[in-house]
Formats: C-alpha cells, sequence, structure tokens
C-alpha cells in the first residue's frame, strides 16, 4: 500500500506490473542518460567563448543526432509494445468478476456462480481497525496463482477501476462493457480507487481485493451460498 514517504511504485502483486516497473527503469535509465549528455553539450556551448567551426552546418552532427535519438526510440518504443501486448492478452480465465460502478460505490459480481453479488461501501474511518479512505465493508475475494477475468462497466456516469499493485487501471462506461485480466501472485491484501473524476464523492469509492489460496476461496463460495 502507498504511503506518505513512498516516492516509488507499489510492491508488485502480478507478474504484469513486475513488467510495468521493469520498463519504468529502464525507460528511466534511458531519459537520464540523455538529460546528463544535453546538459553537458548545453554548459559547453553556454560558458565557451570559442566556436567550432565544425558544429556550423555539419552534416557530420546532423546524421548523428538524427540516426541516435532513432535509435534510442527503438529501444523504448519494442519493450513498450510486447508490454501493451502482454497487458491485453486473456488466456483461459478460471473465473470472471464483473464490476459495475455507481455514484459511489462499486458493485460486483461472480458471473461463474449463482446469487454472487454484493456492494461494496467505504466503511467509517477507525483508527485501530482500518486504513482511512480505503477500506470497505465487502472485499473482494479471489484465489491467486489464477488467472481472471474483470468485466467492468458503470451505472451512472465514467468510474476507473484501478490496482496500483496490480498493474489495472481501466475505465467504467455506462452501456459498455470493458474487458482485462489480473494473475495474482501472492496472498494478501490490495488497495484501490477510483480514478476517473465521477461527482461529489469522487474520492469515497474505494475498491479492496482480497487475496487467498484455491482451498479458502472454495470455501468461502460454499459458505456464502
Amino acid at each position: 500500500m502507498a504511503t506518505w514517504s513512498n516516492f516509488n511504485f507499489q510492491n508488485s502483486a502480478s507478474p504484469l506490473m513486475e513488467q510495468i516497473i521493469f520498463f519504468h527503469d529502464h525507460t528511466l535509465v534511458i531519459l537520464i542518460m540523455i538529460t546528463i549528455l544535453v546538459s553537458y553539450l548545453m554548459m559547453n556551448l553556454f560558458f565557451n567563448k570559442y566556436i567550432n567551426r565544425f558544429l556550423l552546418e555539419g552534416q557530420m552532427i546532423e546524421l548523428i543526432w538524427t540516426i541516435i535519438p532513432a535509435i534510442t526510440l527503438i529501444f523504448i518504443a519494442l519493450p513498450s509494445l510486447r508490454l501493451l501486448y502482454l497487458l491485453d492478452e486473456l488466456n483461459n480465465p478460471l473465473i470472471t468478476l464483473k464490476s459495475i460502478g455507481h455514484q459511489w460505490y462499486w458493485s460486483y459480481e461472480y458471473s461463474d456462480f449463482n446469487n454472487i453479488e454484493f456492494d461494496s461501501y467505504m466503511i467509517q474511518y477507525e483508527k485501530k481497525n482500518n486504513f482511512r479512505l480505503l477500506d470497505v465493508d465487502n472485499r473482494i475475494i479471489l484465489p491467486m496463482n489464477n488467472q481472471i477475468r474483470i468485466l467492468v462497466t458503470a451505472a451512472d456516469v465514467i468510474h476507473s477501476w484501478t490496482i496500483p499493485s496490480l498493474g489495472i487501471k481501466i475505465d467504467a462506461n455506462p452501456g459498455r462493457l470493458n474487458q482485462t485480466s489480473l494473475f495474482i501472485n501472492r496472498p494478501g491484501i490490495f488497495f484501490g480507487q477510483c480514478s476517473e473524476i465521477c461527482g461529489a464523492n469522487h474520492s469515497f469509492m474505494p475498491i479492496v481485493i482480497e487475496s487467498i489460496s484455491m482451498k479458502n476461496f472454495i470455501s468461502w463460495i460454499n459458505n456464502y451460498s
């Protein structure tokens, strides 16, 4: 979970989020190298009393500063496209969860099971028992180490279903089903919020996923029914 002193990503809880963090670090290193190089060249030009005549209308320098950025863009674009296709891939999901955004709460339906649907409201803050503006009365219960399909829609205005530690951010549009998938690779409780400004109580419709083992998930299903 994010804290006030956290300047980095939340700890990853899915393989795709790990890939997103790797890509971020890869791109950040390239940007730092570019920034240092450009800053060095600019300082040299600003504080140098002499003019290099070979830099004035030089064909070679024009060629260099065209080819090098093009190669740099390839090193950024190829991993980006690979990750984009991985995020869109949906591979034989075991469970389908439908999420419906309302002003201002979420409803959930487990499409593979009969009569498992509930509303999820933010609960009142109590210092010792929960997290402020993040905990809900009904958590999403999902099994870890399984491919899960998420269908997202809205009943009124546009919302956005977001879990940062799982690398998921998908819009909930009224009258339309959006689809994504997730794979949770460890047990835990993962927090998210609506990330689309959807009205006066936009800040008060959090999302909580509780990841448990398949055995405990089957027990939860049986007890819920």
